[in-house]
């Protein structure tokens, strides 16, 4: 029996845009049952048929993108793919999408436009196929609201599922790498996220204390976009939240973003850790890539780290996750019901990863247990 196909309209001011947009979604099996120029030409064509999925622009005359998206999702939620400039001004706006509910974004250059319309692999599809599978019930219960920071022990404990000990596949490496890194009390807190990740993070982040040890995170987001999501998450989280730099030290009450367009990696100087920011070809079709990530911490790590894999499509960091897991490191995912887009955490179920399979609201908690440190926390914003 034929699947019917996901069904998409797209609002953009501009008809070039439009059609190859429509083009590109058309080629890949999408049905595009409209096009618009704006939010209010679109909404009595959505009205008529309701779609699958809208991918909107941010920036369009008589109602921006924004304003938009708040209606919609306050009238009938509808997963949401946001169309931006590549620029840092867009970044900001499309964060606020993000935000307000939207589920992934799509990036266009200001140059060399049609180029990139035209290019298949600019993820468009895999954005649209994403957002129509997407659990908008999870992502709005992701989305942050209020103060930020409880307290260790507020958060009261949850159910979550424990993997049997049967699953686990850990091995000789576990071992090895527990005892190369006995010499050391640091403790490091990787995490990995994609679509979903940006609401996921900000909520772990948003229940964490101050005196939590040291975190480096990736989550697929696009150059310039990271900067705005390290000073957004600071504005709100207790911890110092900044878009890592080549040589940044791992500091408890620190949080380090992977750039977009580059690569982190963990390294060890003596009995610190920092990192290491460099360009290199996509992992996974992604660059920074969870897997990098993953894998360096459990190199540099073994037993002294701890790792989440939180809501994504696709299956970067799975296996990274793994490797983490075989040196000794206390692993967990999220939680189907509580994922945006189960991809990535299923993974890495599939493959024995996990110790535990957390709901979102229970990471928090479980990361305050698993990852106790006596290590001085500095101000914040130290230099």
């Amino acid at each position: 029996m034929a699947t019917r196909p996901i069904t998409v309209v797209i609002v953009d001011d501009s008809a070039v845009v439009r059609k190859y947009l429509s083009d590109t979604l058309q080629a890949a099996g999408i049905e595009v049952i409209a096009t618009a120029g704006d939010p209010l030409f679109a909404w009595p064509k959505i009205q008529v048929r309701w779609p699958d999925v809208i991918v909107l622009d941010v920036e369009m005359p008589r109602m921006d993108g924004i304003t938009f998206l708040r209606q919609l999702m306050a009238t009938r939620p509808t997963p949401v793919v946001m169309c931006s400039t590549l620029t840092v001004a867009g970044a900001t706006t499309t964060l606020q999408a993000l935000a307000e509910g939207a589920v992934a974004v799509i990036t266009k250059p200001k140059l060399g436009l049609r180029d990139f319309l035209v290019d298949a692999s600019n993820g468009l599809v895999a954005a649209v196929r994403a957002a129509a599978s997407a659990n908008l019930a999870a992502l709005r219960a992701a989305v942050p609201s209020g103060p930020a920071a409880v307290p260790p022990g507020v958060l009261a404990p949850a159910p979550s599922a424990v993997l049997p000990a049967s699953q686990t596949q850990a091995g000789p490496v576990a071992a090895a790498s527990a005892a190369a890194m006995a010499e050391t009390t640091d403790r490091v807190i990787a995490l990995g996220a994609s679509t979903g990740g940006v609401q996921a993070i900000e909520a772990v982040l948003r229940a964490v204390p101050r005196d939590l040890p040291g975190m480096v995170i990736v989550q697929h987001m696009p150059e310039a976009f990271t900067a705005a999501f390290a000073q957004r998450l600071d504005t709100v989280c207790a911890m110092d939240v900044r878009e890592a730099r080549d040589g940044d030290r791992v500091l408890p009450g620190r949080v380090l973003i992977a750039p977009g367009g580059r690569h982190m990696q963990l390294q060890r100087s003596g009995a610190q850790y920092r990192v290491s920011v460099r360009d290199g070809p996509l992992v996974n079709r992604h660059k920074p890539s969870v897997d990098v990530l993953f894998k360096s911490v459990a190199h540099c790590a073994g037993a002294n780290a701890v790792g989440v894999l939180l809501t994504g499509m696709g299956d970067d960091g799975a296996r990274g996750l793994l490797e983490m897991r075989q040196a000794g490191a206390r692993c967990a995912t999220q939680d189907e019901a509580s994922s945006v887009v189960f991809g990535m955490p299923r993974e890495a179920v599939r493959l024995g990863a996990a110790d535990q399979v957390l709901p979102l609201h229970d990471v928090a908690r479980w990361l305050n247990q698993q990852a106790s440190t006596e290590s001085p926390v500095p101000p914040k914003h130290p230099a």
